[in-house]
């Protein structure tokens, strides 16, 4: 019977596994991660666990993990942070050589954030936190026989601390790998697209990765948007310590959006949450005018910040009534779904749907920044997050055709946050749309290709008044665009054919109520993309080679329909 070499025990997001890697590199053994050996096991997340069991199932799958573990490995082990939470599992790890690996609540919300992957940390992450170590830290303890802290360390530095504590000798000389790392690969990468900067916009930044949560102050406080002074007696002036955020939120998301202003407030910020209607029930003139009354009620002035979170209509809302409160505060978006990542939260295009049509009252208001953080696609439900392909792979046909190819390797793999390309199409996605804004804020030109298969889309939801997701309309449109330019001589028959290909591979739909193209043609009319009686579409000349199409023959509008309508 073997056993291991170490044993890390810690709570989740301190770096167990990269520590780990790294002991086990230097000791020239074998690292082993009882969390990646259960979601093997199972073939499923231990976020899908939580929901679908719940957490008592959890631990006895963990249990079994963790026994099976110690007793045939004989490198670095890690457990879960829950792990000790067994008192057989406590039992076990007795005869063993165990280390401790701590972190205070700051650094963990920084390294956890908003990552709804982590089943007991998805409401509020620093309250959870607390509550978490209040119950788990003396098991920590009683099973270590030594503790080392990682806050403001590297995982270099971490690793080596855990070798001195332990008194293990390394197999390479000096205890130092060949080529060390030295930056902090416990924090998730991030990438950052750059957004405006080049049409007399003030440039912003797109942030894609996991937990950034750490991110927000930062962007709320820009120091190059300064906070406001306040007069003293005899004229003097002081900055004022306190700036006010409103975090706007949908009520699906009441315990998150809760959960950041308790987290802004608990920085020093002065945060009030304002909670609207789900979905499209918020973009309407009478929640924005519920908006401003909040913000009046808080006294909130031109230097304070407003957050939104959540879908594509809670974004365009909060952009909206960032741009007409006072003229124009600064705002800053946190899209929690694919559509609002790739689309609703990048360029400034903020509005309200009036009865005549949707988004006919807006303002372009680029925001101070945009967190996508991929977490928050873990818990989405399949539907939302199929229909965000959509807006992706819009952007593949007009711009980037490496996103149909890597849907078209696997569409099923495609279809899941936890697919091999997730974060790779969601940046493609983002950085097609950030080139075409950056050149165009206000929509006079090259802006336009952005809304390929918009025209129908948005009159089918306005047909549906919104109950169709966004995604599913642009779907249909895109197939009815794909056909309008066949018919039009402008497309060729092989990637039309693709659209419908692609589009139904991944589980988006290609048709719509035949009978109710009159009234389709109707709200066509008044699109803000129509000049006076003239209809306008964007079509394409062939793959990534968007154009428009004016006025096009109402018999071959009809005829393009007829390939749609069912």
């Amino acid at each position: 019977m073997t056993a291991p070499l170490l044993v890390l025990v810690g709570p989740m997001g301190v770096g167990k596994s990269t520590v780990g890697a790294l002991v086990a590199e230097r000791l020239g053994c074998v690292f082993r991660d009882t969390d990646d050996d259960i979601v093997a096991e199972q073939g499923r997340t231990i976020a899908d666990i939580f929901v679908d069991e719940g957490e008592p199932a959890f631990r006895a799958i963990e249990k079994r993990a963790v026994r099976k573990a110690l007793a045939g490995h004989d490198g670095v082990l890690a457990l879960g942070g829950g792990a000790i939470l067994d008192e057989d599992t406590r039992a076990l790890l007795a005869g063993h050589r165990v280390v401790y690996l701590s972190m205070d609540v700051e650094e963990a919300v920084k390294r956890t954030g908003l990552n709804v992957a982590r089943p007991l940390l998805a409401v509020n992450p620093r309250r959870q936190w607390r509550d978490l170590m209040e119950a788990r830290r003396h098991l920590y303890t009683e099973v270590a026989g030594a503790v080392v802290p990682t806050d403001g360390r590297n995982p270099e530095e971490v690793a080596q601390a855990v070798l001195d504590a332990v008194e293990l000798k390394t197999a390479i000389p000096g205890g130092q790998p060949p080529d060390p790392r030295q930056e902090d690969v416990m924090a998730a990468p991030v990438t950052r697209i750059q957004v405006g900067g080049t049409a007399g916009t003030d440039p912003y930044e797109v942030l894609v990765g996991r937990q950034l949560l750490g991110e927000l102050g930062g962007l709320i406080g820009d120091k190059s948007h300064p906070s406001p002074t306040t007069t003293l007696n005899g004229g003097a002036s002081r900055r004022s310590n306190t700036q006010r955020v409103a975090v706007i939120h949908p009520e699906a998301l009441a315990e998150t959006g809760e959960a950041l202003r308790a987290d802004l407030a608990g920085q020093g910020f002065e945060a009030v949450a304002i909670q609207v209607p789900n979905a499209e029930e918020a973009k309407t003139a009478e929640v924005a005018a519920y908006c401003w009354k909040a913000l009046g009620q808080s006294g909130f002035t031109r230097t304070d910040v407003i957050v939104g979170v959540g879908g594509g209509a809670t974004t365009d809302l909060a952009g909206f009534v960032a741009a007409t409160w006072l003229r124009g505060v600064r705002w800053i978006a946190i899209p929690t779904t694919v559509l609002a990542m790739v689309d609703a939260a990048v360029g400034g295009k903020t509005g309200i749907n009036t009865a005549e049509g949707k988004n006919l009252v807006g303002s372009f208001h680029p925001p101070a920044g945009v967190l996508c953080d991929l977490a928050a696609l873990d818990s989405l439900p399949v539907n939302d997050y199929v229909s965000g392909l959509a807006e992706i792979i819009k952007a593949g046909f007009i711009a980037d055709p490496v996103i149909l190819e890597l849907i078209e390797a696997d569409p099923q793999a495609a279809r899941t946050p936890a697919g091999p390309h997730t974060a790779e199409l969601i940046e493609r996605s983002i950085k097609v749309k950030a080139e075409v804004v950056s050149g165009d804020l206000k929509e006079s030109g090259l802006r336009e290709i952005l809304n390929y298969g918009h025209t129908l889309a948005h009159a089918i939801e306005k047909n549906e008044r919104y109950k169709w997701r966004h995604g599913a309309a642009v779907a249909v449109g895109m197939h009815f665009a794909a056909e309008l330019g066949r018919l039009a001589g402008r497309l060729d028959d092989a990637t039309a054919d693709r659209h419908r290909t692609i589009l139904e591979s991944v589980g988006l739909p290609l048709s719509y109520r035949y009978d109710q193209w009159p009234k389709l043609l109707e709200t066509m009319k008044v699109d803000k993309k129509s000049r006076g009686d003239l209809l306008r579409f964007i079509v394409l000349d062939g793959l990534a080679k968007p154009t428009v199409l004016e006025g096009p023959d109402p018999a071959v509008l009809l005829a393009a329909y007829g390939e749609v309508g069912e």
